[in-house]
């Protein structure tokens, strides 16, 4: 797949099952993490590999953390299915750090650029993945488990694997409502 096909093909796929990326594909994922844009060079980001097992035990967390912060009862009872929705999950961290020239803004989305690069990877080597945030992705509870401080910001949860079913998007958007000249 050449990169222009990637980006004009490229599609979030919610069903997906095993199997995960093998190591060398999830080798590559996270190697593009790594290549995105990056003021200063003071790389703002922590990712956490969830898989296997690892998804009950952040499951579990979900499902404290949701009670903790008295959650509605949808949102409790949906906490520990949510990460067996795919075979891997990727929780990608926006560490931010003081710095003159790099506000906390462009920090977060290069965290944010990480994870596009990381689908975009995963979907290029055949598989599929999904960007999911929600309250997960802004739970104090979650962050404190998770041993982030207060300044992190989860910027999404990337979730990979074989996609369920084979449905190709067709475009939603045409450029001319979206673009203007000056």
């Amino acid at each position: 797949m050449d990169a222009i096909e990637l980006l004009l093909t490229r599609q979030s796929d919610s069903k997906l099952t095993e199997p995960g990326p093998s190591p060398e594909q999830l080798d590559i994922i996270k190697q593009a993490a790594l290549r995105v844009p990056d003021h200063g060079c003071i790389a703002p980001w922590q990712f956490i590999l969830v898989q296997g097992d690892a998804r009950i035990k952040l499951g579990e967390m979900y499902y404290q953390c949701a009670l903790a912060e008295q959650q509605s009862e949808k949102v409790v009872n949906r906490a520990k299915d949510l990460p067996l929705r795919a075979p891997v999950i990727i929780i990608a961290i926006a560490k931010y750090e003081e710095h003159p020239k790099v506000p906390r803004i462009e920090q977060i989305q290069s965290a944010g650029c990480s994870v596009l690069a990381m689908q975009q990877a995963a979907f290029a080597q055949g598989l599929g993945g999904v960007w999911r945030t929600g309250y997960f992705a802004q739970s104090n509870a979650v962050k404190q488990a998770l041993n982030l401080n207060e300044l992190d910001e989860i910027v999404g949860y990337l979730y990979i694997g074989t996609p369920a079913v084979d449905c190709k998007k067709s475009p939603r958007h045409k450029p001319e409502s979206y673009f203007t000249n000056l």
